[in-house]
């Protein structure tokens, strides 16, 4: 893995929970994080789901809602929403731009620590 990586390294791809994920940094290197940069396009939900470790989103730009569990809030750029392992959770861009934040895991994302709640 380089040590040095921009956006155009990292093909976008369009993920099967509503969104297009750009992986940034997730590699048997660094077992313990993973970061992907996530875009939602406008009047779309992602799909209601669960992580096996530890989320975080770091909203980038755009606006939306975000569910956790029992709890919702409106988030916008330079907003932080910290999801414990297990929880439910999906995001909705309310905006009429793309809805773009990071998506920060640890441990790192793997396929298998990802559980569909929703379609």
């Amino acid at each position: 893995m380089p040590t040095f990586t921009t956006t155009e390294d990292c093909p976008e791809y369009y993920f099967e929970e509503r969104c297009y994920i750009r992986e940034l940094l997730n590699s048997e290197q660094t077992p313990g994080l993973s970061i992907a940069q996530a875009r939602v396009l406008p009047g779309v939900t992602t799909v209601l789901h669960a992580l096996k470790g530890t989320e975080v989103y770091y909203i980038l730009s755009g606006e939306g809602v975000a569910e956790v569990g029992e709890e919702r809030s409106t988030v916008t750029a330079g907003m932080l929403v910290h999801i414990l392992p297990g929880k439910a959770q999906c995001i909705y861009n309310s905006g009429k731009e793309d809805l773009v934040f990071l998506a920060i895991c640890s441990p790192r994302f793997l396929p298998e620590d990802y559980q569909s709640l929703g379609d």
